[in-house]
């Protein structure tokens, strides 16, 4: 995939009714997702149990757009290969999460998939600089990971501006995860980031069988997100 600067929605299936996911997949898309994001989490890492990579594998013929798979867990390194065989198209792991995060980037890259750090709120933007050229996209979480519908800590937003500042013009795409929505999304387009994960804030007010409400979501989201940029 081409690499841009576009706003990208990346609506979190963790929102999504589980008893049907691949109908929701679908809805999401539809109404205008570009990404499709699945939070990995292994009740150690973050406090909650998620996905395993055969849950990843069922997903996987249902997206059309590009799957962004968010590893929470730890160690790591041993599952990368099962999620990128799953068929993520880009996995991300945490600074956080073991002792060597450039070995954790390498691993993945040697898997053929596109590579992402994540950080965690008390982790700072200057402990991504020696890993960027191993990077794809930093994703600057803007809640404690661990559950949805947390609200958005304001200082995430200078820490965005933080990591812009160190890409420069390298290709790397910088995602927020964590509180999401019409109102939070502007200052951090004006920081730099470019794709923003929602969860509650795309699903809210819809269902499968009502999609209609996802679209609106996203809608609003991009709006906001596109206004912050050419007022910028």
């Amino acid at each position: 995939m081409a690499f841009d600067r576009s706003i990208k929605i990346a609506p979190s299936i963790l929102s999504a009714d589980f008893a049907d996911f691949g109908r929701e997949i679908q809805a999401i898309e539809a109404q205008g997702a570009d990404w499709v994001h699945v939070d990995v989490m292994d009740g150690h890492f973050v406090p909650n149990l998620t996905f395993g990579p055969p849950a990843v594998k069922a997903f996987r013929p249902h997206v059309k757009t590009f799957m962004d798979v968010h590893l929470m867990i730890a160690p790591v390194d041993p599952y990368i290969e099962a999620y990128a065989e799953a068929g993520a198209d880009m996995i991300v792991a945490h600074f956080e999460a073991g002792p060597h995060p450039h070995r954790t980037l390498q691993a993945i890259r040697a898997t053929g998939k596109k590579a992402g750090i994540s950080l965690n709120p008390g982790t700072p933007a200057s402990a991504v600089e020696y890993l960027l050229d191993l990077c794809d996209m930093v994703l600057v979480m803007s809640v404690n990971p661990g559950f949805g519908g947390q609200k958005f800590i304001p200082s995430s937003v200078q820490k965005v501006a933080q990591v812009r500042e160190m890409i420069g013009d390298r290709e790397i795409h910088i995602q927020v995860d964590g509180g999401v929505d019409p109102n939070t999304v502007g200052p951090l387009v004006a920081a730099g980031a470019d794709c923003f994960v929602a969860g509650s804030a795309v699903f809210k007010g819809g269902s499968v069988d009502n999609p209609a409400p996802y679209g609106e979501n996203i809608r609003a989201i991009r709006a906001a997100a596109e206004g912050a940029r050419k007022a910028a």
